[in-house]
């Protein structure tokens, strides 16, 4: 899959919110944060609509921008404002035909895991796993968050993923895979199957994050993705952040414990303590990029071509 157009200063950036909506009062602090970064600003006109109580507008009318934004020629990015929920009301919507022949840089994390999985999958784009206007660049973006995002949107050449200082990338299960990188919000992972849209494991390596969940909900998630046979037809497996994820069971157990339990008999790297997803530092990471995983070494390798 090709890397899409570079995304330079005085660009045009697409902001939509695909999933829920934001207040009122908060639309022009996300467009000043984009238009402070050096880009122009389209919106999309259902950024505060609430439908059916936590949806900005019913699945039609969010993929309408979708769909918009991507055959708009002076539209030259995407960047999704938030996540929330909803996004698999959209998915019937979009316009695939449209979104491949004009592919462009498309951001965003959490729900909006599904819009990532069809663009990879469908359109054979790829799309990037990073922050979002309201829930991460409006509070302000680290030196390191804001290096990864833009060194990856913009890649020239291969290059490997780098965590913050400080955050060790860890071995769960030693080995090296290559394969494109897939995935996203465990949740929405589990909830794809058996849709047209479901995330394609077989042969890649498969990133995985979730926030505010109970072990008991990981746990099922996690079988759920092994009993669907995804995770023994996956040549690795990247485990991203866990974000005040609950857990009441004694004795505890982790994330770590639960995927290995569920990988026992099935000899593929994997890595934990990956710096994206609901947490911060929220690193960038491309999907649907050619990636080399090394667990022996914690080094995740992305080859980028244009």
């Amino acid at each position: 899959m090709l890397y899409p157009k570079q995304l330079k200063k005085g660009d045009t950036v697409g902001v939509i919110c695909p999933s829920s909506a934001i207040p009122s009062d908060k639309i022009e602090k996300v467009k000043s944060c984009v238009e402070n970064m050096g880009y122009k600003t389209k919106l999309a006109d259902n950024l505060d609509k609430v439908f059916a109580g936590y949806m900005a507008g019913d699945g039609d009318e969010r993929a309408k921008w979708v769909n918009r934004m991507f055959a708009d020629p002076e539209v030259d990015a995407i960047f999704c404002v938030r996540g929330g929920d909803g996004s698999s009301r959209l998915m019937p919507y979009l316009d695939y035909e449209i979104i491949k022949a004009n592919p462009k840089i498309f951001v965003g994390y959490s729900d909006v895991t599904n819009i990532h999985m069809a663009l990879n999958q469908i359109c054979g784009m790829v799309s990037f796993h990073g922050p979002m206007i309201s829930s991460n660049m409006i509070d302000g973006l680290t030196d390191e968050e804001s290096t990864s995002f833009f060194d990856t949107i913009n890649a020239e050449s291969d290059f490997d993923y780098q965590n913050p200082k400080g955050y060790e990338i860890k071995k769960l299960k030693g080995g090296k895979a290559i394969g494109n990188l897939v995935g996203g919000n465990l949740s929405l992972l589990s909830a794809s199957i058996g849709t047209p849209f479901e995330v394609e494991s077989e042969d890649n390596i498969l990133f995985i994050e979730e926030v505010c969940e109970p072990m008991s909900k990981i746990e099922k998630w996690i079988f759920h993705l092994r009993n669907a046979g995804k995770l023994d037809k996956c040549r690795g497996i990247v485990l991203g952040q866990f974000t005040k994820v609950e857990n009441a069971e004694e004795p505890s157990y982790d994330e770590n414990e639960v995927t290995l339990a569920a990988l026992r008999d099935l000899d593929i790297p994997v890595v934990c303590n990956v710096q994206s997803g609901h947490g911060k530092p929220m690193m960038t990471l491309p999907l649907g990029t050619l990636c080399t995983l090394d667990a022996d070494e914690g080094r995740i390798s992305f080859k980028v071509e244009r």
